[in-house]
């Protein structure tokens, strides 16, 4: 009788460090990261504001975390002037080769632990302000998907979104979408189809 309670003891302690065991195989880790919940972070420029807001209002909707594009020296009224063939923006768009300098060189903290990053910018001349080219060299986006967001006083956001996509083809970007004005219900779907 004690033999036989020995061994059913045994066996039951061998079952459980078995158990173990499967949870630190490969597979089992695999499956633990699968059903971990994508992490998501919402970066954005914005020179007056307007990009600010559309990105928090994001950010609230999504559940992400919120990262400012701060450009080392701030834009002014006078910068922004796209009438002034002079101002800083007209200077840098019509430079594609600019690349204006970023506060703290840019870089995200931690980028590695979010599996989807929104970039939001206003568009200018139809496109993405250069300073966006200087975010995204400054940053490694691989393994994440990137998504595009903007604002604009008339245009839409597609040119934007296909010459980032020319520019940088080594990273997986999603559907970009104009936010110049937040329904949760639409942004709720439209961030759903990011994989």
């Amino acid at each position: 009788m004690k033999k036989t309670v020995l061994l059913v003891l045994l066996a039951a302690m061998t079952l459980g460090a078995s158990a173990q065991d499967c949870c630190s195989s490969a597979k089992c880790k695999q499956s633990t990261k699968q059903d971990k919940q994508m992490k998501t972070l919402v970066t954005y420029f914005s020179a007056s504001g307007v990009t600010r807001n559309a990105a928090k209002q994001l950010a609230s909707i999504i559940g992400a975390d919120l990262f400012e594009i701060t450009p080392e020296k701030l834009y002014t009224d006078a910068d922004l002037d796209w009438r002034d063939k002079t101002s800083r923006s007209t200077i840098e768009m019509n430079d594609k080769s600019s690349r204006p300098a970023l506060k703290d060189g840019g870089k995200v903290k931690d980028l590695e632990q979010y599996d989807v990053v929104y970039i939001g910018f206003p568009i200018w001349w139809y496109t993405a302000p250069t300073i966006i080219n200087t975010f995204v060299e400054a940053n490694d986006f691989t393994g994440k998907t990137i998504v595009p967001f903007a604002t604009s006083g008339g245009s839409n956001i597609k040119k934007a979104c296909e010459d980032l996509q020319t520019a940088y083809p080594k990273y997986k970007f999603g559907e970009g979408k104009l936010l110049n004005s937040i329904d949760k219900g639409e942004i709720e779907k439209w961030a759903a189809k990011v994989k």
